[in-house]
């Protein structure tokens, strides 16, 4: 993905959306830089890139993410447990009764 991103003729496009993702991850705080403690493998990661259409079909958007490849995890070593969380259908119509009845916009 990296390497047909690197060659593409939009090359100058997705270096400046990865750009913008790292400087969004950085804002965010979404890591802190550790030292690696001795035999924990770091979890790896990679980017993905997509062109974003507008109505008309032409691009309107260069978007790459940063993600985890999680896959290379291995239970029992790396992560003990994993977790989801998920809204209970009850709970979702509870809120939806309680802004019908405040007349609150959703």
């Amino acid at each position: 993905m990296y390497g047909e991103a690197m060659s593409d003729i939009d090359s100058d496009k997705w270096l400046e959306a990865m750009k913008f993702e790292m400087d969004s991850m950085g804002s965010s705080q979404v890591w802190t830089l550790i030292d690696l403690p001795k035999g924990v493998r770091p979890v790896g990661c990679k980017w993905l890139y997509k062109r974003k259409l507008g109505a008309d079909g032409e691009v309107t958007a260069f978007k790459a993410r940063l993600v985890a490849k999680e896959y290379t995890q291995r239970p029992g070593f790396d992560f003990e447990e994993t977790y989801s969380p998920v809204a209970m259908a009850k709970s979702i119509r509870i809120l939806l009764a309680i802004a019908a009845w405040y007349y609150y916009e959703i």
